[in-house]
């Protein structure tokens, strides 16, 4: 159910019979219902509608407008009655006296689609706040440039960051302790060294307990530091991760893990961390590569050793082929970045990362001249409008 405040003025041929037919028409469209309310349920609501329902309506909206500036209008318009020219005068005044806005407008469909873009991003920016991110350790020296704000991120989005000593994290794996489920089953029956992978398990049944104990939706972690210390990787303790809808970044890389967390809600698909590894601009593909995909999102898979060291165990995965989404935000908001293309192939080399993902691509201009930092994230399916409609959102909100 999404509810509407309707102004429109009685100088109008428009009647309440051709506005319910208007209304019906468009909630059958949208697949949700739309209640009329009266203006203090519809301030009550995170999200509803402003029905310009005819022209000669600026009137009615100054007599409201104290209450509503404080809220992005959502101005909805029926393409009859000089709605839209109505709708047009009081979307200019609401900007210029400091409020935000813009108009719903079109056929049905189009109108219909509008509305859903937007409340989708209002349920994934709900579904965002209160929730907590956690950092193991320190971001990894090499990320000079991933800066990440805190102030700003809980602002815009309600998200807090806990830190977390990595001494906590190497306390924990020496418990040789985890929760069995499907995915730990699924690495133990590989063919690969058996004491690796539990070793790698140890690890996973660590970031288990302090996701439980600190209450966190996503981690990352500074996990090269695991190498020298207990010998193994957070590999396959963050695919488990992500393919149980926790986010895991590794490289302690916070606007990496922030930009899963808003990918992660906006989509609901499982996230792959990846290195932009390789660009062919004139075949137009790039490969992406790393080493902790979820096996949640993947066609088949291998244990291999990690990339850098040799050692402990990495994901080899291949996908199915098929459309992807790219994306990465700064660690302030402030800037974004989001592009659909197709995964073409997974190939394999020896000198990248296990998981490789070739991804037909139409322009490289961004990764070239302006990128954000060196990590994107890559989830199935096209998801460039929902993401544009949630930055929409944050952004000006």
């Amino acid at each position: 159910m999404i509810k509407f405040y309707q102004i429109r003025s009685p100088l109008t041929q428009v009647t309440e019979e051709h506005i319910d037919r208007y209304i019906g028409a468009l909630s059958d469209a949208l697949g949700e219902t739309l209640v009329r309310s009266s203006l203090d349920e519809y301030l009550a609501e995170e999200f509803a509608l402003l029905y310009v329902a005819s022209g000669g309506s600026e009137g009615y909206f100054l007599q409201v407008f104290e209450r509503l500036k404080a809220r992005r209008c959502y101005i909805l318009t029926s393409g009859e009655s000089n709605s839209l020219a109505a709708s047009m005068e009081i979307l200019s005044y609401l900007r210029k006296h400091g409020g935000e806005g813009e108009i719903l407008h079109g056929d049905i469909g189009q109108v219909a689609d509008q509305i859903r873009l937007l409340l989708h991003a209002h349920r994934a920016l709900a579904a965002l706040r209160g929730k907590k991110l956690g950092c193991i350790g320190k971001p990894s020296d090499w990320l000079i440039a991933s800066d990440y704000d805190s102030e700003a991120v809980q602002k815009r989005l309600g998200l807090s960051l806990v830190t977390i000593p990595m001494e906590e994290l190497l306390a924990e794996i020496p418990l040789n302790a985890y929760e069995a489920n499907e995915y730990t089953e699924a690495f133990l029956r590989q063919k690969f060294d058996r004491r690796e992978v539990e070793k790698a398990l140890y690890v996973y049944g660590a970031f288990q307990r302090i996701v439980a104990r600190y209450g966190l939706s996503g981690l990352t972690v500074r996990c090269f530091d695991l190498l020298d210390t207990v010998h193994t990787t957070g590999c396959l303790g963050l695919s488990i991760l992500n393919s149980q809808g926790v986010w895991g970044g590794c490289e302690g890389d916070l606007p990496s893990l922030l930009s899963m967390a808003v990918l992660g809600s906006v989509t609901g698909e499982p996230l792959f961390m990846c290195n932009p590894s390789r660009f062919d601009t004139k075949a137009g593909v790039a490969t992406f590569a790393h080493c902790t995909i979820p096996t949640a999102m993947v066609r088949d898979y291998c244990l291999n050793t990690h990339f850098e060291s040799g050692i402990g165990a990495a994901i080899q995965a291949t996908f199915d082929l098929g459309d992807c989404t790219l994306f990465k935000c700064e660690g302030d908001l402030s800037r974004y970045f989001v592009k659909e293309g197709k995964i073409l192939d997974t190939p394999f080399s020896d000198m990248l990362c296990r998981t490789q993902i070739r991804v037909g691509l139409d322009d490289f201009s961004y990764f070239l001249t302006r990128p954000i930092n060196n990590h994107h994230i890559l989830c199935r399916g096209r998801h460039a409008d929902q993401v544009d409609a949630f930055f929409r959102l944050v952004q000006q909100g």
